[in-house]
């Protein structure tokens, strides 16, 4: 048996060129996968190609990325920020927020701004973080489908208690919907953690 070879097809962006390979050529190299050159071949003026099926393929193709400028957007429509510290990566973030939660996360830094001069912010694990100091975190919050959870992280020594539980001991949530919030108890419950 020996090798049995396809006409030469141009090179192009999408289109390989392929060889068939008898079964002891395969079991020469069990580890190749799909497209795979062999250098010491190149080198010898011939090309070769070892694919496991004996088949033409197409190139893969790496997926896009998303345009310059424009953030990915997580499941709930939750942006992907790069992490980062201070007011810019919060705008940043809030800027990319889809849709009426846009108006939320706008809200909620407006308020949290105005109620504690000088906050501590910045985004990490794709959500702003508010504190008193640097790494000294009392509030964030992460959008997600038909909501906007805001989590305070001592929320069980506010009064009253936010509504919604955690499995953490201390952490309590607020879930803001569209309808909105009560933005006088938010201020409250902002004052209250950052102590």
């Amino acid at each position: 048996m020996g090798r049995e070879h396809n006409p030469p097809i141009p090179l192009g962006k999408s289109v390989v060129p392929i060889a068939l390979l008898t079964l002891a050529d395969h079991a020469a190299s069990p580890a190749a996968t799909d497209w795979e050159i062999v250098p010491e071949l190149v080198n010898e003026g011939r090309r070769r190609y070892v694919h496991q099926r004996q088949e033409r393929i197409v190139k893969k193709t790496s997926p896009g990325k998303p345009e310059a400028g424009k953030p990915t957007l997580l499941s709930g429509g939750n942006p992907q920020i790069a992490k980062g510290y201070g007011d810019a990566p919060v705008q940043a973030y809030i800027a990319a927020i889809p849709g009426w939660k846009q108006e939320i996360g706008r809200r909620i830094d407006a308020l949290v701004a105005a109620t504690i001069p000088g906050v501590s912010k910045a985004v990490k694990w794709n959500s702003p973080f508010y504190g008193v100091e640097q790494g000294c975190w009392f509030l964030c919050f992460h959008c997600f489908d038909k909501y906007v959870k805001v989590t305070f992280f001592r929320g069980l020594s506010l009064d009253p208690v936010p509504p919604g539980p955690s499995k953490s001991q201390d952490t309590r949530y607020l879930d803001i919907r569209e309808a909105g919030f009560d933005e006088a108890q938010f201020i409250d419950w902002v004052k209250q953690a950052s102590v």
